[in-house]
């Protein structure tokens, strides 16, 4: 089957469900008011609230929730053939995801730019709020946790990455400057960085001697390393080591002299990333040679599919970004349809290209199959699989392989490090929350609570040991890393639902998808806690069991809980300014 057929196809939901179903909810459900003056212009300080043009917040809104899971959780989730997982990111995104990232924008902005996880507070109590709070930071932690995994193994296997990976900090923080003191326009300055760092990854590509390979220079794959260990694992505790200082110091910066400039280079990396990919296609014009279903799999779809694509169908990550700082920028309340429908459709759109670039790598369907022989080996080839097969597509450019690998994974590297810097800035202000709520002082200082998210976060990577040897933990829990993600945004949908009733408007379009996906992922949940990761389970895993156990219990007592406020009497605390 030809992929562009795919591809037209999907694009075209993704534009009929924008053009049509977002405007009906803009307009019938969420009601949104031109005049409303929204929390960026009603507490403007330069800092956090701050009225943003929608293109510009666009942008930056989508690279802080497009990270690596769209681009990985498609290219495991093919194991079970591409059709599932098509229908799923086009139909999640348009139905789901779309609906939950407009919504947690909407309510913010009309509760004073308050977050997702606040807002809890006023809608279903204090217990309520922080049951959700302990879910996010075990879903934050999970994200530093994988993303962190993801760069450092993108490093080792492609080398000639990293310089330009690295370049793109003091261009970022020279931007901040000439916009932030000197008042220049951020444009050029951001297109100017993008051609140097894409110039670099050229040179790098086809010059060894400016490719950063820690394991070349110790030997080699079989040689020995530091402290007892190989060269490949020495790497990458090099790596993890070199990440976590960074966004220690990244996370504790003022936004605009790093962040902000930086993100701002990424929207432009993603939309040529997303060019590229896109054009290449419809220039090779690839076939399909996955199947479309797969039923020799080891493990069952249903449900686990549903967790296994989590950002690019629908993200719960996405509600924190969008209740917690896009929220902040908003210029104008109907602007929210833009950015926040929009922005999840605009990572549907990446999760498409990535399923195809996959489903098109192999030469026929029994290849495919070798390689996704089980789920186990569909989660350590995926993300592997995506940079070759996107390589390919972008080599229908005339880019040649090994430079087009290069930039593929610098993109995938850069949309991994934003969203790892938005986790560890998130995760401080739970820990300060949390240590507000329960009287411990220190946890409200940002360098003690920057400290316990990247201590944290350094050993739930490094101490497990797995299939990847050292440093699994981020491979282990990514099965986790999607379940809690899906358990937020069913939360978040619950929520929003819980205030459209509050209102007095039609909640359906809110509490159709909530029920499904509160449905599939305690299902998928209550069987992996049960029968996978236990003691008696069939891959026991303590740290899985008792993260899921916890999650699992909190996520009930939650649902219970706001389910019984929508049958009750309603208060006045929560606010529609």
């Amino acid at each position: 089957m030809s992929a562009i057929l795919v591809a037209i196809l999907g694009l075209v939901i993704f534009a009929l469900g924008y053009r049509f179903y977002s405007k009906f909810i803009a307009e019938k459900i969420f009601r949104l008011d031109p005049n409303y003056v929204t929390p960026a212009h009603k507490y403007k300080d330069g800092v956090d609230f701050v009225p943003t043009n929608k293109f510009v917040l666009w942008g930056h809104h989508f690279t802080s929730v497009a990270g690596a899971a769209p681009i990985l959780g498609p290219a495991i989730a093919v194991y079970w053939g591409w059709l599932p997982a098509v229908l799923w990111v086009v139909l999640g995104t348009v139905f789901a995801a779309g609906v939950h990232d407009f919504g947690t924008l909407v309510i913010s902005v009309r509760n004073k730019g308050q977050s997702i996880g606040t807002l809890a507070n006023k809608l279903i109590g204090q217990r309520g709020k922080i049951l959700f709070l302990f879910i996010i930071l075990i879903l934050v932690l999970m994200v530093n946790a994988v993303f962190a995994w993801v760069i450092a193994n993108l490093f080792i296997t492609y080398p000639a990455s990293v310089l330009p990976v690295f370049i793109q900090i003091p261009l970022a923080i020279w931007i901040g400057y000439a916009v932030y003191k000197r008042n220049i326009k951020m444009l050029v300055p951001s297109l100017i960085a993008l051609a140097v760092m894409y110039a670099t990854a050229i040179f790098s590509a086809q010059n060894e001697f400016l490719q950063i390979d820690l394991v070349r220079y110790m030997g080699g794959e079989e040689a020995a390393g530091l402290f007892g260990l190989g060269a490949v694992a020495t790497a990458f505790f090099i790596w993890i080591a070199i990440l976590l200082a960074y966004v220690y110091v990244a996370s504790t910066l003022p936004v605009w002299k790093l962040l902000q400039p930086r993100d701002f280079i990424n929207s432009h990396q993603l939309v040529v990333g997303l060019a590229i990919l896109y054009l290449g296609l419809f220039l090779t014009n690839p076939q399909i040679t996955a199947p479309a279903t797969n039923p020799g799999a080891d493990t069952s779809w249903l449900p686990l599919l549903f967790i296994t694509i989590a950002c690019g169908a629908i993200s719960g990550f996405h509600g924190l970004v969008s209740s917690g700082t896009t929220s902040k920028q908003l210029n104008k309340e109907t602007d929210a349809r833009f950015v926040g429908y929009f922005g999840a459709v605009g990572e549907g759109v990446l999760a498409l290209v990535s399923i195809l670039a996959v489903v098109t790598l192999f030469a026929n369907a029994d290849e495919f199959l070798g390689a996704y022989g089980s789920f186990a080996d569909a989660n350590a080839i995926g993300l592997g699989n995506f940079v070759e097969g996107a390589g390919a597509l972008a080599q229908g450019l005339l880019i040649p392989q090994g430079v087009a690998t290069t930039i593929v994974s610098i993109i995938v590297v850069s949309f991994a490090a934003t969203t790892l810097d938005t986790a560890v800035r998130l995760m401080r202000y739970i820990i300060s929350e949390l240590g507000t709520e329960y009287n411990i002082p220190a946890l409200t200082k940002t360098h003690v609570a920057t400290t316990v998210a990247v201590g944290s976060t350094a050993a739930l990577v490094l101490i497990p040991e797995g299939p990847q040897g050292f440093g699994s933990g981020g491979y282990l829990l990514w099965p986790l890393f999607g379940t809690s993600n899906q358990l937020l945004a069913g939360i978040s949908l619950l929520l929003i639902s819980l205030w459209l009733k509050r209102l007095g408007r039609n909640y359906i379009y809110t509490f159709i998808p909530m029920i499904f996906l509160l449905f599939m992922t305690m299902y998928a949940l209550f069987q992996q806690v049960t029968f996978t990761w236990s003691w008696w389970g069939t891959n026991s895993n303590m740290l899985l069991f008792v993260f899921g156990a916890i999650n699992f219990v909190f996520a009930l007592w939650i649902s219970i809980t706001a389910f019984s406020a929508m049958r009750g009497k309603f208060d006045n605390r929560i606010d529609n300014d």
